[in-house]
């Protein structure tokens, strides 16, 4: 069992790294393994509940934390992409009348 806790460890150690420089397709293929880590840990008897436990909600709140930012990230290129659009608008008009 705390084989399959260290593999839990390093692997949200791994992605809290990938997820400091914003690479997202390594914070994909991470959640992944994080998904087969905790698929592990629920067939398997257990144990160490505390430990387990524990370890399991260090990784939730890795991915409270992944969902904030994405969550961000992704509003900020809403907002990018309706600046994007006003401005086309904006020219289209500048050409009309120009």
């Amino acid at each position: 069992m705390s084989e399959v806790i260290a593999r839990i460890d390093q692997t949200r150690d791994a992605l809290l790294a990938a997820f400091a420089e914003r690479d997202w397709a390594a914070v994909g293929e991470l959640d992944l393994a994080c998904r087969v880590c905790v698929e592990e840990i629920l067939a398997e008897a257990h144990e160490n509940d505390a430990q387990v436990r524990a370890s399991l909600d260090e990784l939730l709140g890795v991915y409270r934390q992944l969902i904030d930012v994405a969550s961000g990230e992704r509003q900020s290129m809403v907002e990018e992409m309706s600046q994007i659009r006003q401005a086309k608008n904006a020219t289209k008009v500048y050409h009309l009348f120009s």
